[in-house]
């Protein structure tokens, strides 16, 4: 016997009999799955995160042929940048969006003067807040026990459900270690009226995975997860396997390694400035290159979280170390402090012959832009300058 509807704000916006959500995940959520969890009275998504545009249109269009019922999209905004994503959601004629990864303010009102109900996720009370401000219908409020991308500092479903319940009344989906009957009461007594699923979703029998990774989930621990990157962005909750216990050691590791590097630039950088004394704009363009230098390290250490570490790769930091001295006399591309006398050619070939010491900073730190290999930085010097 089929159970009764449910009657609540959720289910009232979105149409459908059970407030059960099936979660946006990446090249699974698409017709095969989300149409089945609408026929079954659930609301089916259809992902964005892919960032495979033509493809997710695609499955847009066997939605409409293979469910008659409501669904829903998520429009995960950092990966369809420069599509017309929110066009063709309106287009469809859905009454649900999901929006993540981004800011709601980018879409919200759209999609409300389409009529369409307009839920942001949230792993946080502040994020929480920003989409309020932003005029969002509802929240999906994510805690760190969900599968896939999650806040690098996750805070768990019991905690963060009943604070946001505190101070909003809009409709909560929780969303996060939700399995089944139990943990979906759970939510509902924490102040949620929907709930979304992910894992439980990905391992049922209409899910298009891979029958071998659904018995996977099914015989796993309750410790056989592993949080990733937590260092950096995207982090992320995955299934302990070989390779992913390799790359928690890895991001250990490279975090270490980056942390060093970042001190050798930053003790390269003061000795650049013992060597530019006197030179207030050279001093101040290359301590701009150091703050590029370090942002770049850290994009470095949220990468190497999803690729394996080359053979010596972690070496690239010391890059700075010290010079032996060139018979090059020093120059400063760009640096108008440069005598005009380096610049001219000698006139006797004698003298010419004869090279000129190159100055060292304190700890002999031999400096040279115009050394072959510092072509890289001479030009980024050049950029920061013309800046």
């Amino acid at each position: 016997m089929k159970p009764s509807p449910i009657k609540n704000r959720i289910t009232e916006m979105t149409g459908v009999d059970y407030p059960i959500v099936q979660a946006p995940m990446g090249w699974i959520a698409r017709a095969q799955l989300a149409s089945a969890v609408s026929n079954a009275g659930g609301l089916g998504i259809i992902e964005t995160s892919s960032g495979d545009f033509d493809a997710i249109k695609g499955e847009v269009a066997k939605m409409h042929e293979l469910t008659d019922k409501p669904f829903g999209m998520n429009v995960a905004l950092a990966f369809v940048k420069g599509t017309n994503v929110i066009d063709f959601v309106i287009e469809q004629g859905l009454k649900f969006v999901t929006t993540s990864s981004g800011s709601p303010d980018l879409c919200t009102q759209v999609f409300q003067e389409a009529g369409i109900k307009v839920f942001h996720v949230v792993p946080t009370l502040d994020m929480a807040l920003k989409a309020l401000d932003a005029g969002v219908d509802g929240l999906v409020v994510e805690g760190g026990e969900g599968g896939g991308f999650k806040n690098p500092r996750p805070v768990s479903t019991m905690v963060l459900l009943p604070l946001i319940r505190e101070r909003t009344d809009v409709p909560i989906i929780a969303a996060g270690g939700i399995c089944d009957g139990p943990t979906m009461a759970a939510a509902f007594a924490m102040g949620a009226e929907g709930v979304q699923m992910g894992t439980a979703m990905l391992s049922c029998a209409d899910s298009p995975v891979h029958n071998n990774w659904k018995q996977s989930v099914y015989d796993a621990k309750e410790t056989d997860t592993v949080f990733l990157n937590q260092q950096g962005r995207p982090a992320l909750r995955a299934m302990r396997t070989e390779r992913t216990s390799e790359l928690v050691t890895e991001i250990s590791v490279a975090s270490r390694e980056l942390a060093t590097g970042s001190s050798q630039i930053n003790l390269s950088i003061q000795q650049l400035d013992r060597v530019t004394q006197g030179n207030t704009s050279a001093s101040e363009q290359l301590s701009a290159s150091a703050n590029e230098l370090a942002a770049l390290a850290r994009e470095l250490e949220s990468t190497m979280a999803f690729f394996k570490l080359e053979a010596g790769a972690s070496e690239e930091p010391k890059a700075a170390a010290p010079k032996k001295a060139a018979p090059a006399a020093p120059k400063i591309a760009a640096s108008k402090a440069s005598k005009p006398t380096a610049a001219k050619a000698p006139e006797k070939p004698a003298k010419a012959a004869a090279p000129k010491p190159k100055p060292k900073a304190e700890g002999g730190f031999a400096f040279d832009l115009g050394e072959p290999e510092n072509d890289a930085l001479d030009k980024e010097f050049e950029r920061t300058s013309a800046a």
